[in-house]
């Protein structure tokens, strides 16, 4: 499994961002895809996940009407657009992969992509 996020950044509170995930090493297009987030000095969160080819997401209250998630399997890419962006959304963003996990603390995930909403 390899996951390999790209497209953070700093920006302005109110600003916006799109994170992608590229996948191999494993059948992207039949695994629920995952976005979680790790804040300086605290655990990881779970953020918003999407059923195979898109027919189902869920998101966390505190990005849900803000950020959406989506995926493309035929490229085997996940993405990550994040609107209205808020200093607390700073964080590290991963994307994860439900594939053997109990849950998305321990699924497989890549190695991260720096966000920082900052004026």
């Amino acid at each position: 499994v390899q996951l390999v996020e790209h497209g953070g950044g700093l920006v302005q509170p109110g600003g916006s961002l799109r994170l992608s995930c590229v996948a191999s090493g494993f059948a992207f297009n039949t695994y629920v895809m995952g976005w979680v987030r790790q804040a300086p000095g605290k655990g990881l969160e779970w953020i918003s996940h999407i059923a195979p080819g898109g027919i189902a997401t869920s998101a966390a209250d505190a990005v849900k009407g803000r950020f959406t998630i989506s995926r493309d399997d035929a490229k085997n890419t996940l993405y990550l657009q994040m609107n209205s962006l808020k200093p607390e959304d700073t964080a590290m963003y991963y994307c994860a992969a439900d594939i053997d996990c109990s849950n998305w603390a321990t699924c497989p995930r890549g190695r991260g992509t720096q966000v920082t909403v900052s004026s």
